[in-house]
């Protein structure tokens, strides 16, 4: 067997060798191959046909590929599954290679490496969500992160300990994480879903970090973009290097840093997102969120400003009165609003359409998107430029040369790709117009040429010809051969037995032109191309800006258009521990209830504090709505600190610095949990982390334990939260024991949820008022449930007797006297007879009476009673 290693094969061998841990897809004409391992692992991953292609030290090289042209669809596939792809492409033409020698190898590199957080195109992102790239570390016991979304432009930093490295993971959805190799934070970024990737610690090298931003920024200090610790230079010097490696040194339209200060945002925690279901609903989608129910921007950037809000909402009380004031603009100009929504439908991404043009990735599309954006943002400065707008509308304007220059240069509708041809408009290049036309309209600019030359010979039967052997000719007959002949514009070629040819320097120049027209064409546009990127690069940060405020008008217009729509009022936010909330709605469930033509039965909430906690001891039955009034005050305090209104009829709410929620079942067995695991760890991240502007929700603590082991429990974290934490906080519970701590605990007041009784069936008011629950009503809601009627009559029969017991101050004689395990079942109690009222309401159409028919209907009724 040869062991010889074939010149491509070495080739491969060596640019594998500087990506080892990805995929490499080595680019081979119109696919991409990959061999040996990575082509095992990619069919199998991507399910496609794994083949062979000759040996290598005498084993078969396995190989698969896929077209170069739907290669996004691939990598979006082996992205999601956790692979990192090293796209290697040609670097020369084959007839520049074989210039070199006819047994040489097109040169190629790695020109990119593809990874969780390095995406741009659009076909592998959400349009309406942030891909986020991050850096952490810890210098000194100081530990700071830096994040980007390279398809945006976007980077920022934080201080960040240790201990909040898991909640701005979540917070910021952090698709890739870099850290020093002894970091130690895998279980972190494991429990976020972040992929991790190390670097060695010389790149988060405060020193060198700070000279690479400087390069990167062309500025002489940083201290303009703030005042910045060691580790935060770190982190983002490391950012910084890692984008460089992946783009293979095309770095992205990097905007200056913004460094976030620590206390700036509301601080929520992994399992509080989860819980309130903020960003993303119980499947993973959008579907049944807070965003998915009250997003209605219009935009690209408007969603992705949304979500940021929604995740991070600010604890600056200056900063929310500012967004509330610029919403209040909004609703009080319904028409101006509905205009300025109807030209922002018009607006195309232009941050991320930027963000590829600075990585020479873009496409002749990113050139339109620019142009019509910047068209966009100038149509609605002049629809706003009278008006008391309180936004900074400058930033719209100012691009007209570079807008006149797009709008000059460019089609109405550019082509998906370079090679399509057809980017450049008629009359923007004369050269570009003369290679079209000769391109396009040959036959005809042969036959000008043909006319002139019979005009200025007198010979008519002169024609312009074509063969394969001459290319273009003219031809006359040997009669007047003698006279072209004399004439020195015309160059002999070939004389045959009846006829004579000829040529002409403007005839060769013009053969020259046509048989290149397409590829010159080709390249005047690849030219135009590179000067109309060039200028808008020149000018990213305006345009940038200018997509900012597009967002911004977008968001506060989308959010005046929910207000009108569901009837929101603008919350009271200020500096003190109030909660005062006068028919206060969920409105998720809102939304929800109105596609199902039912109302939402609103509720208020009075939870302020002076000096101490303030908390609600929630009890009643499930199904009567605690976890909703308990989630949807959670989600107003959300809402008012993102700067929105809130789903109430007033609102005023002192600043929450943390929110927590405890709330709903779950386990975490892949890591040994159970559901009163998960339980308690939440709890306890409560407790050890709730100071007094806390905001705390706690639903059924202790349930998953034997019945004292929890009351138990949950008696001792309501003292603890009361106590120590001070903070504000609603506690619902089924451990109506806990009710007498409302006379022992200054701050704590009971609370719950209406129902009425009706022969044996419980009907739920989900109203919310003073007060304790004396039952549970388990067995009542088991029957609304559909358990049988057996399993429900025996139910009662028990919960009667263990009821007596625990009267009688003992359960042994219960145990004894009750044969728990019967063999033969209690028969089920006899379903209740109708009554003559009863039958007669059956028929009855509520909505359908006139007020003289319902009293009819009352003394009919009457009379049956």
């Amino acid at each position: 067997m040869s062991s010889t290693v074939t010149p491509m094969m070495a080739q491969y061998l060596g640019i594998k060798d500087e990506a080892p841990d990805a995929l490499l897809f080595y680019r081979m004409g119109d696919f991409y191959e990959l061999f040996f391992d990575d082509a095992v692992a990619a069919a199998a991953a991507l399910d496609i046909a794994l083949t062979k292609r000759g040996k290598h030290l005498g084993e078969d090289i396995a190989m698969c590929g896929v077209p170069v042209h739907s290669a996004e669809g691939y990598l979006m596939t082996l992205i999601r599954k956790g692979f990192r792809v090293a796209v290697c492409e040609q670097l020369e033409t084959p007839e520049a290679a074989k210039a070199r020698g006819s047994k040489s190898v097109v040169n190629r590199g790695i020109v990119r490496l593809v990874t969780p957080g390095t995406l741009t195109e659009d076909t592998l992102l959400e349009a309406r969500a942030h891909n986020h790239l991050a850096a952490w570390v810890e210098v000194r016991g100081e530990g700071a992160l830096a994040w980007a979304d390279i398809s945006t432009g976007a980077f920022h930093v934080t201080p960040c300990p240790r201990v909040r490295l898991g909640p701005d993971l979540a917070r910021l959805g952090v698709r890739e994480l870099i850290v020093t190799e002894s970091a130690g934070v895998e279980a972190v970024a494991d429990d976020q879903g972040t992929a991790l990737t190390p670097l060695g610690a010389s790149a988060f090298d405060s020193a060198s970090a700070e000279a690479r931003l400087i390069g990167l920024f062309d500025v002489a200090a940083l201290d303009a973009f703030g005042n910045f610790g060691r580790a935060e230079l770190g982190a983002m010097g490391a950012l910084v290097e890692y984008v460089e490696i992946t783009q293979r040194g095309r770095l992205p339209a990097l905007r200056p840093p913004r460094r976030e200060a620590a206390n700036a945002l509301m601080a929520i925690d992994a399992a509080t997102r989860r819980n309130l279901e903020l960003t993303r609903g119980m499947s993973g989608g959008r579907d049944g969120s807070l965003l998915w129910a009250i997003d209605r921007t219009v935009t690209a950037g408007g969603g992705r400003l949304m979500e940021r809000r929604v995740s991070a909402p600010s604890a600056d009380v200056a900063v929310i009165h500012a967004r509330l004031d610029a919403l209040d603009w909004a609703v009080g100009r319904d028409a101006l609003a509905a205009d300025i929504r109807a030209r922002l439908r018009q607006a195309p991404d232009m941050d991320r359409a930027l963000s590829r043009l600075s990585l020479d990735r873009a496409g002749p599309r990113d050139l339109g998107a620019i142009r019509d954006g910047l068209r966009v943002a100038d149509d609605i400065h002049d629809a706003v430029s009278d008006t008391d707008l309180p936004l900074d509308r400058s930033d719209l304007v100012g691009q007209d040369a570079l807008r006149d220059m797009l709008d000059a240069a460019l089609v109405a509708e550019p082509p998906v790709q370079m090679r399509d041809g057809g980017l450049v408009a008629s009359g923007f290049d004369p050269d570009l117009d003369d290679a079209r036309r000769l391109r396009d309209e040959g036959r005809g600019v042969i036959a000008g040429l043909q006319s002139h030359y019979v005009e200025a010979t007198g010979i008519a039967s002169l024609k312009i010809k074509h063969n394969n052997v001459l290319g273009y000719f003219i031809e006359t007959t040997a009669t007047h051969g003698e006279t072209m002949r004399a004439d020195a514009t015309f160059m002999h070629r070939q004389t045959t037995a009846n006829q004579v040819r000829f040529t002409t320097v403007e005839l060769s120049e013009l053969e020259t032109k046509i048989l290149n027209a397409g590829a010159r064409a080709q390249e005047i546009e690849a030219a135009i191309f590179a000067r109309l990127r060039s200028a808008i690069l020149d000018q990213s940060d305006a345009i940038f800006a200018a997509a900012g405020v597009l967002s911004e008008l977008d968001v506060i217009t989308a959010l005046a258009d929910l207000s009108r729509a569901e009837n929101w009022c603008r919350p009271k936010v200020d500096e003190s521990r109030a909660f005062e909330i006068a028919g206060g709605r969920h409105p998720v469930v809102e939304r929800a209830l109105k596609r199902e033509g039912q109302p939402f039965v609103a509720n208020d909430t009075l939870l302020t504090a002076t000096d101490g906690a303030a908390i609600r001891l929630l009890t009643g039955p499930n199904m009567a709505g605690k976890s909703t009034w308990l989630r949807q005050n959670a989600l107003i305090a959300v809402l008012a600190q993102m700067g929105s209104h809130v789903p109430a009829d007033t609102a005023h709410i002192g600043i929450v610095g943390q929110l927590f929620s405890r709330v709903g079942a779950s386990d975490d067995l892949a890591r040994g949990r159970s559901t009163f695991m998960v339980e308690m760890v939440e709890t306890a991240a409560i407790l050890n982390q709730a100071d007094d502007r806390a905001f705390v929700i706690l639903d059924e603590i202790g349930r998953g334990t034997a019945t004292y082991d929890g009351l138990s429990i949950a008696w001792a974290t309501l003292e603890h939260l009361h106590d120590v934490n001070r903070c504000r906080a609603l506690f619902a519970t089924h451990y109506h024991e806990m009710t007498a701590l409302a006379a022992k605990l200054d701050g704590l007041e009971n609370a719950t949820v209406a129902v009425r009784e009706w022969e044996g069936d419980v009907i739920f008011l989900h109203e919310v008022h003073d007060g304790a629950a004396d039952r549970s009503y388990g067995v009542q809601v088991a029957k609304l449930a559909g358990l049988p009627d057996a399993v429900v009559g025996r139910a009662r029969e028990v919960l009667d007797a263990l009821e007596a017991g625990e009267r009688e101050g003992g359960s042994k004689a219960v145990i004894d006297d009750l044969p728990l395990f019967s063999v033969t079942p209690s028969p089920p109690r006899a379903a209740k007879a109708e009554n003559a009222a009863e039958i007669r309401l059956r028929d009855v159409m509520p909505d359908t009476l006139t007020p003289r028919e319902a009293l009819d209907l009352i003394y009919e009724l009457k009379g049956l009673t």
